[in-house]
């Protein structure tokens, strides 16, 4: 499983449990709450209407007064109230009073005047001195019993209790802000959790591919690929991280290259440096003056060996430390091989070899002129090299869409097949049929590299009387 995948669901699963719990403890909470300032209101309303009745309570005119007819238009009205998106049609408080026995005096309900409430907490604790309250089911709409919460509040005539007044609403008519109050907490919530994984999504996207990049760039790396590009280094950890790498890589591949290069180099020049010594030791001695100057013209030609191996390998040491192209544009493929071809006409001349062009006038590609004629360049040296006289060297050029494929085929002996796979290497090299003697090795491998820097691909392969070397650039 991805990295992200997993850090996606571990924080899925931490928002769905915190979610789970805080909407649990939230939804719990609205039902009581709405029922505890329900009851607060009751409490202010019961104090009211205990002033409000203590005169005629103590003059015993309480049946008499307009309470009961103000109570029956009460208990008429249609207050038709939209109540934050909740329509209250009806009122539905009842209110019953009862005397310091416990008996109801008047009820709004008319229903059980005379009966004996003493028993009820709501009057029972008022007329102890204590506060009253209850909450008992009663017959609702259709029959349905529906809980219904009641609370008192004495009625004193200077410090002793003559009554009580209690004040009940039917739990009932709360349960639609309860449910209206569940329903904007879920949608709301939902919309939390949903922005909470979008944000969990979003961070485990940025993450993995932050990573994905990093992969990429380290297995570039590990296959060779210098033009690859490092993930930007950011202030954060992954930024760091890929900083450190890229350090790191650049120390490594410096000793690595430096150490590579030391051995190769050693090992090439042993040979012209035997040569050398060898033929400095005979020059000491007495020999014939044509035996001098046969030594003499290989130290020379040793010296230039020499010169020629450092001089290559120090382009090639500079092109290999590149990561990229630095001043491309548009080539024209015609006018550059035509040069090449025209300083190359006199060697071709000379070993009786004929050079031909098939390269299309309007053949471009992309790339850095500089090097693309070195690699070009390279090749028709080879080609050269390698062609017996009366042979030719062609150079042509085919386009795609997409890729520009440039061949250099001359006629000539076949490359051994277990050379094949090694022309690229550094310092490998095959005799030249023309005089036994072998190159620097470094020609080939200085063309992989141009390819490589350029997007493209060298190969190399035997055809039908000869040998060609195709360059593959992005068009």
């Amino acid at each position: 499983m991805r990295l992200g995948l997993r850090i996606f669901l571990v924080y899925f699963l931490f928002v769905g449990l915190a979610a789970w719990f805080v909407f649990g403890a939230v939804t719990d909470e609205i039902r009581p709450g709405v029922r505890q300032s329900t009851e607060e209101t009751l409490v202010d309303t019961a104090n009211l209407l205990a002033e409000l009745l203590h005169d005629d309570l103590v003059a015993g005119t309480l049946s008499q007064g307009r309470l009961p007819a103000i109570l029956r238009a009460y208990g008429e009205r249609r207050p038709g109230a939209d109540i934050w998106g909740v329509r209250k049609a009806a009122v539905n408080h009842r209110v019953y009073v009862t005397d310091a026995r416990g008996i109801v005096l008047l009820d709004s309900a008319d229903r059980d005047v005379g009966a004996d409430y003493s028993r009820w907490n709501d009057v029972h604790l008022t007329l102890a001195g204590r506060y009253g309250a209850r909450s008992s089911p009663e017959p609702g709409e259709g029959g349905e019993s529906a809980s219904v919460m009641y609370v008192a509040a004495p009625i004193r005539d200077g410090g002793r209790i003559v009554g009580v007044v209690s004040v009940g609403k039917p739990s009932q008519s709360l349960q639609p802000y309860i449910e209206r109050s569940q329903r904007r907490l879920a949608w709301l919530g939902s919309g939390l959790v949903l922005a909470g994984l979008a944000a969990g999504a979003a961070l485990s996207w940025w993450l993995s591919r932050a990573l994905g990049r990093l992969t990429a760039w380290a297995r570039a790396v590990s296959a060779g690929e210098r033009s690859a590009v490092a993930p930007p280094r950011g202030r954060d950890e992954l930024g760091q991280l890929a900083g450190a790498l890229e350090t790191m890589r650049e120390q490594l591949e410096g000793k690595a290259y430096v150490e590579r290069y030391v051995q190769t180099l050693t090992h090439e020049l042993k040979s012209p440096l035997t040569a050398i010594r060898a033929a400095a030791e005979l020059l000491h001695e007495d020999m014939p003056p044509e035996d001098r100057r046969r030594f003499a013209a290989n130290v020379d030609n040793e010296a230039a060996r020499l010169q020629s191996l450092a001089d290559r390998l120090l382009h090639l040491a500079q092109l290999e430390q590149r990561r990229g192209l630095t001043e491309t544009a548009g080539i024209a493929l015609e006018p550059l091989v035509m040069e090449l071809l025209a300083a190359q006409e006199a060697r071709a001349l000379g070993a009786g070899v004929r050079l031909a062009c098939a390269v299309p006038a309007g053949c471009h590609v992309r790339g850095e002129r500089f090097l693309l004629r070195h690699a070009l360049s390279n090749l028709l040296d080879n080609a050269l090299d390698f062609t017996p006289a009366g042979g030719t060297v062609a150079l042509s050029a085919d386009a795609t869409s997409d890729t520009v494929t440039i061949r250099v085929c001359n006629e000539g002996p076949a490359i051994p097949d277990y050379a094949l796979p090694r022309l690229t290497e550094r310092f490998f090299s095959l005799p030249r049929p023309a005089t036994g003697r072998k190159s620097t090795g470094l020609g080939l491998a200085f063309v992989a590299e141009v390819a490589s820097l350029h997007g493209g691909k060298l190969s190399v392969r035997n055809v039908p009387g000869g040998v060609e070397a195709c360059l593959a650039m992005p068009a």
